[in-house]
C-alpha cells in the first residue's frame, strides 16, 4: 500500500457516549483535557502493520475501542491502592489505548503531576515521543558526555525531544531533517544540522560514536558506515516503513535483532516503556527549562480523524496535539 492510498478513512472513527469507565484498585480516573496524536494512534486506527489485527480486529477496529496512548487532564477520582494523586490533581502520561476520550482509567505508574508551566496541549505532548527519546538515549544508547551523536528525523515528535535531550546529556549533536525543519532543529539546541534534500550524511567523513535512527529507510550497512567500531545503533520503530505490510515499523527491529552478533557495532532497539519515574525526570527537566514539547498543530476533539491523516502523512513538526 502505497503513500497515496487513505489509511485513515473518515468512517473509521465516530463519536459516540459510553458508560464511565471503571477503576482498579491501582488505577487513576482522569478527565482529559488534552491528548496527542502519535504514528502509534493511526497505525492502530488503520490496523496497520497486519500484525496489529490480530489484537484490534481483522477487518476493522473492535466495537468500543478507543486509540490514543499520550494524555493530559484532572483527576477524578483514585483507587483505594493509588498513592500520590488525589481529585484536583493536574496530571499527564499515557495509556496504551484510550486517552481520546474524555475519562479514562490510567494506572498510577503511568502517570505524573503536570509542571505548573506547561499548558495541558503541552503536557499531553510529552509521554511517548519522550519516553521513547528518553529510553533509547539513555537505557539503550548509554548516552555519555561528549560523545558524537546523530539523529535522523530530528524534526519529528520523538526527534524534537531527542535532540533536546542528548544536549542536556553533555553530547554534541547532528540532527538530519529536511529543509524546511533545519533552523527548528538548530534552535533545539544540535551543533550541527544535515538537510537530506542537499546532502546524504552516510556520505559524510564524520563517525559518531551513537546514532538513533527514527526514519528507517536506510540499510543498517549504511548506518553502520558512520559509526565508530564500537558505535551504537539505536533503532526506533522506523515511520518510514512500508504501509500495508505485514509487519511494518517491527520489519527494521528484527532485522537489527538478527544482525547485532555478527557486527561489531552495537545494534540495539527501543522497546516503549512507560513509566512514572520517566515522567517525572522529564517533567524536572521541562520545570528546569532544559526541554520543551515542540507542537506543530493544534485539532479540537471533534477533528481527531484529521489529525491522524496529517500525522499518517509523516511530516509534522514535533507534536500534534487534540484539545478537548
Amino acid at each position: 500500500m502505497g503513500r497515496g492510498e487513505e489509511l485513515c478513512p473518515p468512517d473509521v472513527l465516530t463519536q459516540k457516549d459510553v458508560d464511565e469507565p471503571a477503576i482498579g484498585r491501582d488505577d487513576v480516573l482522569v478527565r482529559v483535557r488534552a491528548a496527542s496524536v502519535n504514528p502509534y494512534d493511526w497505525r492502530h486506527v488503520a490496523a496497520d502493520p497486519k500484525l496489529v489485527r490480530l489484537s484490534i480486529g481483522l477487518r476493522r477496529p473492535k466495537p468500543g475501542l478507543v486509540p490514543g496512548a499520550d494524555l493530559a487532564g484532572v483527576v477524578e477520582r483514585v483507587g483505594d491502592d493509588v498513592t500520590g494523586f488525589r481529585p484536583g490533581d493536574e496530571v499527564f502520561g499515557e495509556v496504551r489505548l484510550g486517552s481520546f476520550a474524555e475519562l479514562v482509567a490510567v494506572p498510577q505508574d503511568r502517570l505524573a503531576v503536570k509542571p505548573g508551566d506547561l499548558t495541558f496541549e503541552q503536557a499531553a505532548s510529552v509521554s511517548m515521543a519522550g519516553h521513547t527519546a528518553l529510553q533509547g538515549l539513555r537505557d539503550v544508547g548509554k548516552i555519555s558526555a561528549g560523545q558524537r551523536v546523530l539523529i535522523i528525523g530530528a524534526s519529528g515528535g520523538i526527534g524534537t525531544f531527542a535532540v533536546q535531550l542528548a544536549r542536556t546529556f553533555g553530547a554534541e549533536v547532528t540532527g538530519v531533517c529536511s529543509t524546511r525543519n533545519v533552523e527548528l532543529v538548530r534552535s533545539l539546541g544540535a551543533d550541527d544540522v544535515v538537510d537530506y534534500t542537499r546532502e546524504d550524511v552516510l556520505k559524510r567523513d564524520e563517525r559518531y560514536d551513537l546514532l538513533v535512527d527514527i526514519v528507517g529507510n536506510r540499510s543498517f550497512a549504511a548506518l553502520r558506515r558512520v559509526l565508530t567500531p564500537s558505535g551504537t545503533l539505536v533503532i526506533v520503530g522506523g515511520i518510514a516503513s512500508r504501509r500495508g505490510g505485514l509487519l511494518g515499523p517491527a520489519a527494521q527491529v528484527m532485522r537489527g535483532a538478527l544482525t547485532s552478533p555478527f557486527v561489531s557495532q552495537r545494534l540495539a532497539t527501543v522497546s516503549w516503556k512507560p513509566n512514572s519515574a520517566d515522567l517525572r525526570f522529564l517533567a524536572g527537566l521541562m520545570e528546569e527549562e532544559r526541554i520543551a514539547p515542540v507542537i506543530d498543530r493544534t485539532y479540537p476533539f471533534a477533528e481527531i480523524p484529521d489529525a491522524l491523516r496529517y500525522i499518517e502523512r509523516g511530516h509534522a513538526r514535533g507534536k500534534v496535539a487534540i484539545t478537548f
